[in-house]
C-alpha cells in the first residue's frame, strides 16, 4: 500500500490511516441492485444501515409509473437498508425526494430510541438530486418515506447538497455541505441538532485534502472524536486501470483547527471488479474500526463490500 503523509500528528483517539486494512463483509447484496452510497452503524443494536440510489424499474403505492433508474436519481429517491453485522438483510424503507445518499448518520437517544439522519429536500444539480436540507426519522420496515414528510432542518441558509455524519461518542453531528460554490463542513451539538438550533456551530471549516487531486471524485465522510476522515476515488475505467490498484484515498481533518493530519492511498480491495469506493464510517464497539465501503459487479448486479482501519 503506498502512503502519502501529510502531517505528523499524535492522538489517542485518531485512526491511523497507515495500518493495514481488513477485509470485513465481502460481495454482499443489498435490496436494490444500485451501488451503495454510504452507511452507518447502531452499535448498541448491534445494525447496520446502508443507503442506495433506487434501481429503475420500480413503481410504488402511489407513483403514476415505474421510473427509471436516471429519473430516480434525478428525484434524489433511495432505498434505505437495514442489515444485521454479518450482513444479512432485515428490512428497507424507500425515501423519495431526499438526495444522494453521499452521508448518513445514527443515533441512539437517552430512550433507548433509534434515529436515522439523512439530506432532504432533494433538488437536481448535474443531473443528480441532492439535499438542500437534513432530515430524522425512525427506521420502519417498507415505509415509503417523501422528502416533503418533515421536520427538514436547514443548518446552513442557502446551502445545498446537505449531507450528516453523526458521533455517538461525543454526542455531535457534522454537516457537509456547499455554499457559494465551495465545499465545507459544520460540526453542532447533537442535541441543538435535534431541537433544530443550528445558531452556534463548535467548528466551521472548508473541505480540506479531500483529493490528492481535484477531479478525483469525493465519495464520503465520518465523523469521531476531533477528527473528521474523508474517502475520495473512482471506478476501475481506462483511466483508473485495475493494474494500478486504483486511486482510492483516505484523509483525516482534525475539526478544531481545519487542517489535514494525514492522507493515505489504500489498496484495500483492489482485487474487486469495478471497485468504486462508496461510504465511510466508523465502528465503535470493541477498538474503533474506520470502516471502508467498496461497490463491485456489473450494472444491474451491484454488490457491497466493507474494509477497515482498526485503532491501536
Amino acid at each position: 500500500m503506498a502512503m502519502t503523509s501529510v502531517s505528523a500528528s499524535t492522538s489517542d483517539e485518531r485512526i491511523d490511516l497507515a495500518v493495514p486494512s481488513k477485509r470485513w463483509h465481502w460481495k454482499k447484496p443489498l435490496g436494490h441492485t444500485t451501488v451503495l452510497q454510504s452507511f452507518a452503524f447502531d452499535d448498541s443494536r448491534q445494525r447496520l444501515y446502508v443507503l442506495q440510489m433506487m434501481q429503475g424499474g420500480i413503481r410504488l403505492s402511489g407513483e403514476p409509473k415505474a421510473y427509471t433508474g436516471t429519473e430516480r436519481r434525478q428525484r434524489g429517491d433511495m432505498c434505505l437498508n437495514q442489515l444485521d453485522l454479518k450482513g444479512a438483510r432485515l428490512g428497507r424503507m424507500y425515501l423519495l425526494g431526499h438526495g444522494h445518499g453521499v452521508g448518513m448518520g445514527v443515533e441512539r437517544d437517552a430512550a433507548g430510541a433509534t434515529w436515522i439522519w439523512t439530506e432532504t429536500d432533494a433538488r437536481v444539480a448535474d443531473s443528480m438530486a441532492f439535499g438542500r436540507g437534513i432530515t430524522r426519522f425512525r427506521f420502519v420496515d417498507r415505509q415509503v418515506r417523501r422528502g416533503s414528510a418533515g421536520p427538514t432542518r436547514h443548518p446552513v441558509e442557502g446551502s445545498t447538497a446537505n449531507q450528516p455524519s453523526v458521533d455517538m461518542s461525543r454526542k455531535r453531528i457534522a454537516v457537509r455541505h456547499r455554499i457559494g460554490g465551495k465545499v465545507r463542513y459544520r460540526v453542532f451539538s447533537l442535541a441543538h441538532a435535534v431541537a433544530g438550533d443550528f445558531s452556534k456551530p463548535l467548528h466551521d471549516f472548508a473541505q480540506a485534502a479531500a483529493h490528492p487531486e481535484p477531479d478525483i471524485d469525493f465519495q464520503g465522510f465520518a465523523l469521531y472524536g476531533d477528527y473528521l476522515y474523508q474517502l475520495a476515488g473512482e471506478p476501475y475505467g481506462p483511466a483508473n486501470p485495475p493494474s494500478g490498484h486504483g486511486n482510492t484515498y483516505v484523509s483525516c481533518i482534525d475539526i478544531r483547527t481545519g487542517e489535514p493530519v494525514q492522507r493515505t492511498r489504500t489498496e484495500a480491495g483492489y482485487s474487486l471488479d469495478h471497485r468504486e469506493p462508496e461510504g465511510l464510517a466508523v465502528r465503535r464497539t470493541g477498538k474503533p474500526r474506520l470502516c471502508m465501503g467498496f461497490a463491485s459487479g456489473e450494472p444491474g448486479a451491484r454488490r457491497y463490500s466493507i474494509y477497515y482501519k482498526q485503532h491501536a
